[in-house]
């Protein structure tokens, strides 16, 4: 039962960030588009959004098993299940988990005589968990090496990160020209705690001699790096948790710096071209870090080949514990932000005129009803990049409500369609995202989930 309990920890807790936010990408009646794209074609005079109401998400993805796969009621022993999703992962697959919560936000145009510039800012709440599948680990927790001899066990799958924080932006958009749309944004992040061990490597390896005894060589290179965490280990703290996370929040924590940047061209009137960068950014972690390591080689030789064995006396144990020592150390890090990268293709039909514009004048903005187009989305990874490509179609319903489908081809699902609102009562903008749409008969079944919803106050360009 220890055992089980082991795997379950290494196979749950550590698959624990897709951040792709494909339906809001470019849904410019929702002012919070511009945190995908500081170069979105905004047309609003200002905006504000409802304290901690603006903007709530969440998604969360795994591309190895489900829930339903573990904790399914159909008869099968769960140490079963739990043997069935081990060895059915390969170490690509992960888990990966977002939450946003904006606390403010806002922005304003600041009209001039030949150009348009919108100010932006805000500040907002985030949590990332991100982890690949420790599958090595996990079998060696779960069965040892005895049946494995000759196989080396990789220590480097044990490979993830997990952090929460708070991120202040400024953001900057102009109206380069009639056709060309640039933004821009600066980041100051405040960490508020940070778990990462991505750097990681080593190996387990039995083999039996001629000789009838057998050699096992265990090669660790293992580190996990924490920064705002260590007070909490000690159980005679006196810890306001409440005041302490709002300290940090409030730019108390590990602080870092990054950058977003986008632009909207269009070569014609009814075709777009976008692209944004997200997050260009790091942490720099010196208050409250404790790093532990296991790093060093040790060969053993003897008759007892199991790795996790009962009956290995206490002299191996220390000698173990000589070559490969726990330490905890203070030594400063770096973390980087995952950065993410957009863009898209739009074509837009079905034209219609204000009925109060000026037919003769040529400069006259033209209102297209529909709109059909294509993203790609990609995010950095501690090993490979995610990769995301999405189709929609997009539909202004009445003046008042937008509405937009898409179909997203991504690691976790091949029939992920979503659906988004945008409404307006007055100067009231509501909105609400959600995608895998399909899945929702049975969430335990699915692979991925998110949604997101809002509530804004803007009031729009007079001249729109």
């Amino acid at each position: 039962m220890k055992k089980i309990l082991i795997v379950f920890n290494l196979f749950l807790a550590v698959n624990c960030f897709s951040q792709n936010k494909q339906i809001l990408y470019n849904f410019t009646s929702v002012p919070q588009s511009l945190l995908t794209n500081p170069g979105s074609d905004f047309k609003y005079d200002w905006y504000i959004g409802v304290p901690l109401l603006s903007g709530i998400s969440a998604n969360a993805g795994s591309t190895g098993v489900s829930a339903y796969d573990l904790f399914a009621n159909n008869g099968v022993d769960f140490n079963i299940k739990l043997r069935n999703a081990v060895f059915s992962t390969t170490r690509k697959d992960h888990v990966a988990i977002n939450q946003q919560l904006e606390i403010f936000n806002g922005g304003v145009k600041i009209e001039r005589q030949d150009e348009d510039i919108y100010v932006s800012f805000g500040m907002y709440q985030e949590f990332d968990v991100f982890g690949y599948a420790p599958k090595d680990l996990a079998i060696l927790a779960l069965d040892g090496n005895r049946d494995y001899l000759g196989k080396i066990f990789n220590l480097g799958d044990l490979n993830l990160k997990a952090e929460s924080l708070s991120v202040f932006h400024l953001g900057f958009h102009k109206n380069i020209s009639k056709n060309f749309i640039f933004g821009a944004r600066a980041k100051i992040y405040s960490s508020i705690f940070n778990v990462s061990s991505t750097k990681n490597s080593g190996y387990v390896y039995t083999i039996p001699s001629s000789t009838g005894i057998y050699e096992q060589q265990i090669y660790s290179q293992l580190q996990l790096n924490t920064s705002g965490v260590a007070r909490y280990n000690d159980e005679n703290a006196d810890i306001d948790v409440a005041k302490d996370v709002t300290n940090r929040a409030f730019l108390g924590g590990n602080l870092g710096l990054g950058f977003d940047a986008g632009f909207t061209y269009y070569p014609k009137k009814n075709i777009q071209l976008t692209a944004s960068m997200i997050d260009i950014g790091f942490i720099r972690h010196s208050k409250e870090v404790e790093n532990y390591s296991l790093k060093g080689l040790f060969n053993y030789r003897g008759v007892v080949p199991s790795f996790s064995s009962g009956q290995s006396v206490d002299n191996i144990f220390q000698e173990f514990q000589e070559a490969i020592p726990l330490e905890t150390l203070n030594s400063k890090y770096t973390t980087w932000r995952p950065a993410k990268f957009n863009s898209s293709v739009q074509f837009s039909f079905d034209e219609e005129r204000p009925e109060d514009c000026d037919c003769l004048n040529q400069n006259a903005e033209t209102i297209f009803r529909s709109a059909l187009g294509a993203q790609l989305f990609m995010m950095t990874t501690p090993r490979i990049p995610l990769i995301a490509f999405t189709t929609y179609y997009r539909r202004k319903v009445f003046k008042s409500l937008d509405l937009k489908a898409t179909y997203t081809l991504d690691p976790y699902s091949f029939k992920n369609i979503g659906f988004g609102l945008s409404s307006n009562f007055g100067p009231i903008n509501f909105y609400v995202l959600a995608d895998n749409l399909l899945e929702y008969s049975d969430v335990t079944k699915a692979n991925s989930l998110s949604f997101q919803l809002g509530l804004n106050v803007i009031f729009k360009n007079r001249r729109n």
